[in-house]
């Protein structure tokens, strides 16, 4: 939900923020970029305070005493938001005149779809699918690398590093892809060591072998089991077949392409256009302009 303080004058500014930065731009009432400001990790759910400094930092760089902040809208897509309650006690904080923050997943959709309707599925270390049409944006998953993600590399490689300790003790059997993991891994100790303190981005790395090998029957299970949890995600998010023409889907991330590749066929596909910036950009144009969208 878009905040309102006063009355905006058409300038909008735009923030991508998340666990590794953020960027911010400055929009005049034509489009045109006059401002531009970067700050450090702005993950509202996990850091507020550095998220806060972070933010701050980037917005006074774009608007720099180009313009007076009650005379802004501005759109910031956070990693977090969701889940952080931010725009209970971050919009509060904030100078500007309009204010909506959404979770960075919303951001990345608008820009992947240039702001047409349309479904993304966010195909990384972890997983998000997001949804907008009819006036309204909606997003699903995204719960994170222990309770979510399913589908994501982090997912992937969990799923591998399981059925190695599965076959090592004879509860399935042993494929060419996992013996060779059990070697690499230096046998069931070493998987176990490194499984108790790997990150999601750790467990990651191992998607690469699923993918690779996806002959081998092992990680034929594990793609299908993913191919069908996607499918099932973006399926959640299609209208209903009495309310019209199911909506085309982008596929983004680093594992975006093999998945619209596994599952073609099955929605129309469309390739993904801009960014997480250029979505919030969108949006902020929106906001301006008295538009802006509800998410669900």
């Amino acid at each position: 939900m878009a905040i309102t303080k006063s009355d905006s004058t058409g300038f909008a500014l735009a923030l991508d923020g998340g666990g590794t930065g953020c960027r911010a731009v400055l929009i005049d009432a034509s489009g045109r970029e006059i401002g531009r400001g970067q700050g450090g990790p702005a993950n509202v759910n996990s850091d507020r305070q550095g998220a806060l400094a972070a933010i701050t930092q980037a917005c006074d760089q774009a608007l720099a005493g180009r313009v007076a902040p009650d005379q802004i809208s501005a759109v910031l897509g956070l990693a977090g938001a969701e889940v952080s309650g931010a725009r209970n006690w971050l919009v509060p904080q904030l100078p500007f005149a309009r204010v909506q923050v959404v979770q960075d997943a919303v951001t990345a959709m608008v820009g992947a779809l240039d702001g047409a309707e349309g479904i993304v599925a966010a195909l990384g270390t972890g997983s998000v699918y997001a949804r907008r049409w009819q006036g309204g944006d909606l997003v699903v998953g995204g719960r994170g690398p222990i309770l979510g993600d399913q589908g994501g590399g982090n997912w992937l490689g969990r799923h591998l590093l399981a059925r190695t300790l599965q076959a090592a003790d004879g509860f399935l059997p042993m494929t060419p892809l996992l013996a060779d993991m059990l070697a690499q891994m230096d046998g069931v100790a070493g998987i176990i060591t490194f499984a108790a303190t790997a990150r999601a981005a750790e467990f990651a790395t191992h998607a690469r072998a699923v993918v690779e090998r996806a002959d081998d029957p092992a990680a034929a299970a594990i793609l299908a089991d993913a191919d069908r949890i996607i499918a099932d995600s973006i399926d959640r998010l299609q209208p209903d077949a009495t309310q019209g023409e199911p909506l085309p889907v982008a596929f983004n991330g680093g594992l975006g392409r093999i998945f619209a590749g596994r599952l073609a066929g099955r929605w129309p596909m469309v390739e993904a256009k801009g960014s997480p910036l250029d979505g919030a950009i969108l949006m902020a144009r929106e906001l301006a302009s008295g538009a802006a969208r509800q998410p669900a």
